[in-house]
């Protein structure tokens, strides 16, 4: 009798392992496996210009690491807030990724009525590159530095006209961060796109523009424009002869075309880790280095709190800017 009630409670203990150890593998997240499907990377912009590029050339190495498709998916429209929106408002499952921008910085102080907060909607995952701006003008200008335009500006306030894709785009921001250090005031001319702001400067309707490498590189090699100065903290590898508008007379102008990985806000943390491993291997590859060499874009990527600590220093020097100017576009 004794050892039936004993054969009874080894039983009891036993079911009750079993059972415990089925409920605690029941309760593991279900995103063990990650990634199971396909992943959706969304791209802010229209197919075809850099940031569209430097996302497919992400993707495919991604894929390579997660050993799942990375599909781009474009959602361009209202300053990249659509796209934004799309990704802000997906399940935070690491399926749903976003490429920033520029954009993503200044877009709070631009568009006060977001549908998203940008601080509480995101989750970063890596930051990938830097890559400059240009200052441009024609080779026949009078022109010939920062130290010129500056003085020129100087003498003749407002005369001075720059281009730019469209009002609160970076080529604009940059504009009005040259004039806010250099204590300058320029007449900035927005158009419709790039293509159009560079074939008037290009016919002589304005004086200047701020391009990415990409955009104003075949005109450099051409001969059709000269550059004045680079927009980043240090000489762009891509153009290493053309100084930097901070070392030509303006110090601590930086102006980053930067390009970073976030995640719906709330993604767990080990998704993030997986994501982060693999865009790193993706962008600090031979082949990725060299296919991105057109858009002058320098690979830094790194820790998702790195990337956070980097938009928090744009955010504050960018909110200050915009507020000077008195920018807005709602």
């Amino acid at each position: 009798m004794k050892n039936k009630t004993l054969a009874g409670a080894c039983l009891k203990v036993a079911l009750m392992a079993i059972t415990g150890l089925t409920a605690a593998v029941a309760s593991q997240p279900t995103h063990a496996a990650y990634p199971e499907r396909p992943v959706r990377l969304i791209v802010p912009f229209a197919p075809g210009g850099g940031t569209d590029m430097i996302s497919r050339l992400l993707a495919e190495g991604m894929a390579r690491e997660l050993k799942q498709p990375v599909i781009v998916e474009n959602k361009p429209g209202a300053g990249t807030t659509i796209g934004s929106d799309d990704v802000a408002r997906a399940r935070p499952d690491g399926y749903t990724l976003l490429m920033a921008t520029f954009a993503h910085v200044v877009n709070p102080y631009l568009h006060p009525k977001l549908p998203y907060d940008t601080d509480k909607a995101f989750a970063a995952i890596s930051m990938i590159g830097h890559s400059p701006s240009v200052l441009v003008v024609r080779p026949d200008s009078p022109l010939k530095s920062v130290k010129d335009l500056i003085e020129a500006a100087q003498a003749k306030p407002g005369t001075i006209t720059y281009a730019s894709q469209g009002v609160g785009t970076s080529a604009h921001l940059a504009g009005e961060l040259l004039e806010s250090l250099a204590k300058v005031d320029m007449s900035h001319v927005p158009y419709r796109g790039a293509g159009p702001a560079l074939n008037d400067l290009l016919g002589g309707h304005v004086d200047m523009m701020f391009g990415t490498a990409a955009a104003v590189g075949p005109s450099l090699q051409a001969g059709t424009l000269r550059a004045l100065g680079v927009t980043t903290t240090e000489r762009s590898p891509a153009l290493p002869n053309i100084p930097t508008i901070a070392e030509s007379g303006v110090p601590d102008y930086v102006l980053d075309s930067w390009y970073g990985l976030y995640a719906p806000a709330g993604t767990p943390p080990d998704v993030i880790a997986t994501l982060n491993a693999a865009a790193h291997k993706a962008a600090n590859t031979d082949m990725f280095r060299q296919k991105v060499q057109s858009e002058g874009l320098v690979i830094s990527t790194g820790t998702p709190q790195e990337l956070d600590d980097y938009i928090k220093g744009e955010q504050a020097r960018w909110k200050k800017v915009i507020s000077s100017s008195k920018i807005t576009l709602d």
